[in-house]
C-alpha cells in the first residue's frame, strides 16, 4: 500500500484525557467484572470489585489486577501478601455493587468461606483466581498488581458479568457515554 492509496481516516471526535472523558472513550471496551478479596494482619476480611484483570503469563502462571491508591483494601491485602479474584457471574449484581462502593460492610450478611489459601471466596462465582503477591508497580494513581497464581477453582458455568459503557451486559449500556451513579463510580476501589 501506498500513502496515494490510502483513504483518509473516518471523522471522530478527539479529547484531551481527562479523567471524565477516560472512562467515557475507555468505557467501550467491554470487560469482565472480578472481586478481589483478602484477609487483613488482623485476620478482617476485604475485598474491592476490580474490572482491570487479566492474564499475564502461563509459565509461570501470573495473573495481573490494578487497584487504586487511595482504596482501603488493597493496601491490607497488599500487607498480607496474599489474594483471591472472584470471577462474577452476569447475575451477581448484588455482590458488585456491595464491593463496588466504599459504603457499607461489604461481607456483612454474605455467605463465605475462608479458603485453605487464607482467602475470602465469594459464594456463586465463575472461577476463583488464588495468588500471592508477586510484583506492584506504581502508574499514576494505581498499583498494578502481578501475582504468582497459586490454585485455580472453577466454581459455576454460567453467563459471564460483562461491564459496558456505564452499565452491566452489552445489549442496553447505560444511557449517555457515563453513568456515574451506577456501580460506584466515584469511590475509590481498591
Amino acid at each position: 500500500m501506498t500513502a496515494e492509496s490510502l483513504s483518509p481516516p473516518e471523522a471522530c471526535q478527539e479529547t484531551d484525557p481527562t479523567p471524565q472523558r477516560m472512562r467515557g472513550a475507555l468505557g467501550t471496551f467491554a470487560s469482565g467484572v472480578t472481586v478481589v478479596t483478602g484477609v487483613g494482619r488482623d485476620g478482617t476480611p476485604v475485598g474491592f470489585a476490580c474490572q482491570s484483570f487479566a492474564s499475564v503469563s502461563l509459565e509461570p502462571a501470573l495473573v495481573l489486577f490494578c487497584a487504586d491508591h487511595r482504596g482501603r483494601a488493597w493496601p491490607r491485602i497488599r500487607e498480607s501478601g496474599r489474594f483471591a479474584v472472584n470471577i462474577l457471574a452476569a447475575e451477581q449484581t448484588d455482590l458488585c455493587g456491595r464491593f463496588g462502593s466504599g459504603k457499607g460492610r461489604k461481607y456483612e450478611g454474605l455467605d463465605w468461606e475462608l479458603s485453605r489459601w487464607g482467602t475470602p471466596s465469594l459464594p456463586g462465582v465463575l472461577t476463583r483466581v488464588h495468588a500471592d503477591v508477586y510484583d506492584v508497580h506504581t502508574a499514576g494513581d494505581h498499583d498494578v498488581v502481578v501475582g504468582r497464581v497459586l490454585a485455580l477453582e472453577t466454581v459455576t458455568d454460567r453467563e459471564p458479568m460483562l461491564f459496558f459503557r456505564g452499565g452491566f451486559g452489552v445489549e442496553s449500556p447505560a444511557s449517555g457515554p457515563l453513568a456515574p451513579e451506577l456501580w460506584g463510580w466515584g469511590d475509590n476501589w481498591g
